[in-house]
Order: C-alpha cells, then sequence, then structure tokens
C-alpha cells in the first residue's frame, strides 16, 4: 500500500490498564483499581467517530488491540468496547486479522467469548517463561498453570489463532531455562510465537535496578547463546523466522505489524497511540483523564507532524530491515520516487562489506550474521541522510 493514494487499512487500539506494573515495562499503562474504565472507553469511541470523520477509513485487514491488558476488561466493558469498533471500522476484509493481547492472569471464558463474538480472532498471550519463579522475579501476576488454563478457555471460546510472547536475557534467566520454555512453548503447537530480548527502558523498576547494580543479567555470551538457540528450535520445529523476533507456521504471520515494518498506513486510537496516516505521523495524549477530556473538545492530539522525507526513508529502512525477506527496491520507489541505492550508498556498502546484509532479487535483507547484530545494522542508516540536513 502507497501511502497516500490508499485510505487506512490497519487500526491500533491502546486499552492503558492492567492489574499491575511489570517491573520492565515503559508502555502507556496504568494500573486498574479505581480506574474511570467505561468513560475511557466512552472516550476512544468520541475519537474513532471524529477520526474516521476526518479520515475515512478503507477496507480493515488488520485491527490490533494493544495495552496495558486489554482483557482487563470486564465482559461487558469488552462488549460495549468491540460493538463501537464494529459501528466505526465496519467494513472488514475477509481475511481480517483482528488481534488481541491478552494476559493469562487475566481470561476466563465468559470474556474470552465476548472477545471472539466481538470479532476478535487471533490472541497474542503474554507468557514470558515458563519458570514461575522468574515469572515472580519481572512483575508477572500468573504462574504457568494460567498460561495452560487461558489457551484451552481460548480453544474453548473458538480461537485457533493463537500465539504467545516470550522474552530472553531475564534477570537470573539461563540458557537452560530459555531452552526448557521454548520446549513447553513448542510443546502447544501454537501457529505464532513473538520471542524478544529483554530491554531495560528509563522510568522502570528494572532501570531504577540497574543502575544501582541490583541488577542480575544474564552475560552477552549467554544472551547470544540463548538467540542463536531459540532461532535453532524454531527452525527445526518448522517455524519460520519471518522477523527478528517473531516465529510462524505458514499462513501466521502477524499481517498487523507486517504494515508497521512495510512503513504502512495505520490509525492510532487511544491513550498515547502513535497513528501514521499520509506521511503524518501523530501522538496522542498520555493520561487517562487527560485523554479522556481531551476527546470531548476534538482528536486528543499531544503532537501531530509530518514526516520529512529523509526521516521517513530512514524509518523504511530501519522497520523494513528487520523482516527476514527484507527491503524491497519496487516498494522504496513506490512510496519515495528513489532508488536505495542512489539514497544509501554509503551506509549499504558499509554493511554488505561487513558481511551484515546482502543483496537479494527484491532489494536488501540482513545477512545471518547480520541477524544476530540487527542493532548495529540499523543504527548505520539512523541519521545517514538527516544528520546531514
Amino acid at each position: 500500500m502507497s501511502q497516500g493514494s490508499q485510505k487506512p487499512q490497519a487500526v491500533y487500539l491502546h486499552i492503558p490498564f492492567c492489574t499491575n506494573k511489570c517491573f520492565y515495562c515503559d508502555f502507556n499503562s496504568y494500573v486498574l483499581k479505581n480506574q474511570p474504565v467505561m468513560e475511557y472507553l466512552q472516550g476512544l469511541e468520541r475519537e474513532m467517530e471524529r477520526t474516521v470523520k476526518e479520515v475515512p477509513p478503507g477496507e480493515i485487514k488488520t485491527i490490533f488491540v494493544g495495552g496495558g491488558t486489554p482483557t482487563v476488561l470486564k465482559p461487558d466493558e469488552m462488549e460495549y468496547f468491540l460493538k463501537t469498533v464494529r459501528t466505526y471500522f465496519p467494513n472488514w476484509s475477509d481475511s481480517i486479522e483482528f488481534s488481541m493481547e491478552a494476559n493469562p492472569g487475566t481470561t476466563d471464558l465468559e470474556k474470552l467469548s465476548a472477545m471472539r463474538e466481538g470479532g476478535v480472532n487471533r490472541i497474542s498471550f503474554g507468557v514470558q517463561s515458563f519458570q514461575n519463579e522468574l515469572l515472580k522475579g519481572i512483575g508477572r501476576i500468573h504462574d504457568t498453570d494460567d498460561v495452560y488454563q487461558s489457551l484451552e478457555n481460548a480453544r474453548k471460546a473458538g480461537f485457533e489463532n493463537m500465539s504467545i510472547d516470550l522474552m530472553f536475557g531475564l534477570p537470573n534467566q539461563t540458557v537452560e531455562m530459555l531452552a526448557e520454555s521454548v520446549d513447553k512453548a513448542l510443546a502447544l503447537g501454537l501457529p505464532h510465537y513473538s520471542i524478544y530480548s529483554l530491554k531495560v527502558e528509563e522510568n522502570t523498576l528494572f532501570h531504577t535496578m540497574y543502575k544501582k547494580n541490583q541488577l542480575p543479567l544474564p552475560n552477552e555470551d549467554d544472551e547470544l547463546q540463548m538467540y542463536q538457540l531459540l532461532m535453532d528450535r524454531m527452525k527445526k520445529a518448522g517455524y519460520e523466522q519471518y522477523e527478528i523476533s517473531n516465529f510462524a507456521k505458514p499462513g501466521y504471520h502477524s499481517r498487523h505489524n507486517m504494515a508497521y515494518w512495510l512503513n504502512e498506513d495505520y490509525y492510532g486510537l487511544g491513550a498515547g497511540a502513535h497513528g501514521y496516516v499520509g506521511h503524518q505521523r501523530h501522538m496522542n495524549i498520555k493520561g487517562v483523564n487527560p485523554y479522556t477530556e481531551a476527546t470531548k473538545e476534538g482528536l486528543p492530539r499531544l503532537e501531530t507532524f509530518t514526516v520529512p522525507k529523509e526521516e521517513a526513508m530512514e524509518d523504511f529502512m530501519m522497520v523494513g530491515l528487520r523482516v527476514l525477506s527484507g527491503v524491497s527496491e519496487s516498494h522504496f520507489k513506490e512510496q519515495f520516487g528513489l532508488a536505495i541505492e542512489e539514497v544509501f550508498a554509503e551506509p549499504l556498502h558499509k554493511m554488505l562489506d561487513a558481511g551484515l546484509m546482502e543483496k537479494t532479487g527484491e532489494g536488501y535483507r540482513l545477512s545471518e550474521q547480520g541477524l544476530l547484530f540487527g542493532n548495529d545494522v540499523f543504527g548505520t542508516f539512523i541519521g545517514s541522510l538527516t544528520a546531514k540536513e
């Protein structure tokens, strides 16, 4: 989809509530207790109404509900929320992917049934680990029994397309622990897995602990071994690694995330949500009450800006190279009217010579070695144009 030539076909919706704040989390989320949830959902409906009047949607191919933990909504709140989504984005593709993030500690059959009846057809469970001691150490509220129960309930509610998130590089995690988690995850036979490395972000408990030298993280060699182990295990189990952190059975890659990685337009609705439509990026007001109040007056924007062409081209390379198929020459030319080679000759040659990237029939991609050092590759493109201005 070329930016500006089609109406947006992807929708992101943010539910900012959680039962508690995980120790590593820097997302825009708030502990649920005493929060005005229904007022927030009504504000979200107002934002949907104003948004589609301003930028009418095309045929919706993907919807993703993130957080926070969207599954903390009560069944009646969930029904109301999903009804408003269908009201303002009614033109769904026959093959729509409608995903919702879920915490294994916040799902029961009634809630999952309300989600399925409301159109959700894909769930991403934040499992993170199959060791209860590690889960406790990162501030998760669920245990491994909750994981199995939630998956059973989801299947009873009619879900087939399910994914789980795992993390590696956690405090006190060993390579053997990760191997056990991967084995237990694969035993579930799900169509999709996301496996991320821990990043210690500012404004988190882990960052405070890290600064005080109180965070017992694995060393770099162990973390590299963890990544190589999970890539090997997933490949042997028949999963395609289609993005640095994502693995899928054929036909089950996350189409919503692919819209981000291909630099396509998407609506971003809810407190703190980001959207990208027609070369314009926006970020919404973050706080629950300030956001809700702002929706009564207009669109709840914190900032809106046109993305300069140079920055958009850098973004294209940075996010596109996360995908293992790489960046497409034709897609780049379609968006920017230029060839990748003429824009990024210097960083391209540097990475090709270093063996971290390789040429494909379609464009460029990370090499096997480049996969292990993706951030180094991305860093050569960030600022390579904008720094010259």
